[in-house]
């Protein structure tokens, strides 16, 4: 385990050194989201609100970055994430991407602990149709999840399917099916928060949630 995230902090590294000598302009940001829920997937993670704060650096078509949530309850429902990507531009607003990260669950120690999940991500974005592919592993864990999501003018709709964790009898099936809508609520004529609202079904589990979230 420790020579697994050893080899993914120096592929991290390694891609940041690149970009840094890049001539693309580079730029870091920060923020947080705060949903009523942490669904993902499907999945339904700790109970009551949680706070999810980001921080990124952006190359070119480089991306690195740490991704967390922390629920607001008994079952916080810990996650630190690292990730690394790259987005190619396929022209004709059509994109390809690849992704890295290493989900992390706090309670045990970083290096030596086997609170740690690795998943390699493929995406290709084809106007407002973005098809996502992705395998996860660790311990005796080896899922697969697939997604499509189509952005319908204000509505995005998604529909995903996997095994493993994602369904009640661990076969592949369909597991998230969603529909969301944001908008910009108006605080004062300069300052307006984005609000993100969701409605989730997993048929698998036979859940059906609906979330809603700010960001900051």
């Amino acid at each position: 385990m420790k020579r697994k995230i050893t080899f993914l902090t120096i592929v991290m590294a390694f891609m940041f050194f690149l970009s840094t000598n890049a001539q693309e302009e580079s730029s870091w940001s920060t923020g947080v989201d705060l949903y009523s829920n942490y669904i993902w997937r499907g999945l339904k993670f700790g109970s009551g609100p949680a706070l999810q704060p980001t921080i990124e650096f952006n190359a070119g078509g480089l991306t690195i970055g740490a991704w967390g949530s922390y629920c607001f309850s008994e079952n916080e429902a810990m996650e630190t994430d690292l990730y690394a990507g790259y987005e190619f531009d396929l022209g004709k607003n059509n994109t390809l991407g690849f992704t890295v990260t290493d989900y992390y669950f706090p309670g045990t120690d970083y290096f030596t602990g086997d609170s740690h999940f690795f998943e390699p991500m493929m995406s290709l974005g084809l106007g407002n149709l973005t098809l996502t592919g992705a395998y996860m592993f660790g311990l005796e864990t080896k899922d697969i999840y697939l997604e499509a999501a189509f952005a319908a003018g204000p509505v995005n709709l998604t529909l995903g399917a996997g095994d493993g964790q994602y369904t009640s009898n661990q076969k592949f099936n369909v597991c998230n099916i969603g529909l969301s809508t944001s908008k910009s609520l108006k605080v004062t004529d300069s300052f307006s928060i984005p609000v993100t609202g969701s409605l989730i079904l997993n048929p698998s589990n036979e859940a059906l949630y609906i979330v809603v979230g700010i960001s900051l």
